[in-house]
């Protein structure tokens, strides 16, 4: 993304602001509440649509309209809420809005059976989940169990190039923080490029290799996670230096 600017009405939420991340990479993005993450993501994730700037994706300039363009050029998003359908069982929500059917008698039906199987398949597969039970409505399982769900239908489809993570571990305890995290390390490894927002510092350190700090709208640096600190973030994200 390159000098991406963004203006509702009067008001700039975002100013000028870059963003790279690369194959196999987990960029974090910090800052204060205003700070202008969410306006940025929703536009590298085709919900908004910057006033200036340009996204490119391997060298070549995209344009999203809408979400859904989005994922079809490979850019998918794991939102806080999660966007998941409590009373359906887990490959229903998987597959929720693209479900797999079969004919009979040039009927089409639903078929379970295979989106059943294909969640089990993607769940132990790409992520290392084996779910107790697949019988069970979602609102049943645990929080890191309900995270790997949404992040198994990110991943399903296999054109996907760059995933969003938008507070992964928000409201979970240390177990289900750590499982999380651990799903973060298995999708680097097969090679996705992972923006993460987090405002938990401790889990920026554990998992990311670059650290983007924005604040009041604009990137004010861009720090290598190992090479850093806590408090060098801190610093940035209050403007310390500024006020110094």
């Amino acid at each position: 993304m390159r000098g991406i600017t963004k203006r509702f009405g009067g008001v700039t939420a975002l100013q000028d602001v870059d963003l790279e991340v690369s194959s196999g990479e987990v960029l974090a993005i910090v800052g204060d509440n205003g700070a202008g993450k969410s306006t940025l993501i929703k536009i590298l994730t085709g919900v908004y649509q910057a006033t200036e700037g340009t996204i490119e994706l391997d060298g070549k300039p995209l344009s999203m309209n809408s979400h859904s363009e989005a994922i079809a050029l490979g850019i998918d998003a794991v939102y806080q809420t999660l966007a998941l359908a409590d009373h359906l069982d887990p490959a229903a929500n998987m597959f929720l809005g693209s479900e797999l059917t079969k004919s009979f008698f040039g009927i089409r039906y639903l078929d379970n059976g295979k989106m059943r199987q294909e969640a089990e398949r993607v769940l132990l597969e790409r992520l290392g989940v084996r779910l107790k039970s697949m019988d069970v409505a979602t609102e049943s399982l645990s929080g890191g169990q309900r995270q790997a769900v949404a992040i198994a239908r990110a991943v399903y489809h296999s054109d996907l190039r760059v995933l969003v993570m938008d507070e992964p571990t928000a409201a979970l305890g240390p177990q289900e923080t750590a499982r999380t995290l651990k799903l973060i390390e298995v999708l680097r490894r097969e090679g996705l490029a992972i923006v993460l927002i987090s405002h938990s510092l401790d889990d920026v350190f554990a998992i990311s290799d670059r650290i983007q700090v924005m604040r009041r709208g604009r990137r004010v640096d861009v720090v290598t996670t190992s090479q850093s600190s806590h408090q060098e973030v801190l610093g940035l994200i209050v403007g310390a230096a500024d006020a110094a």
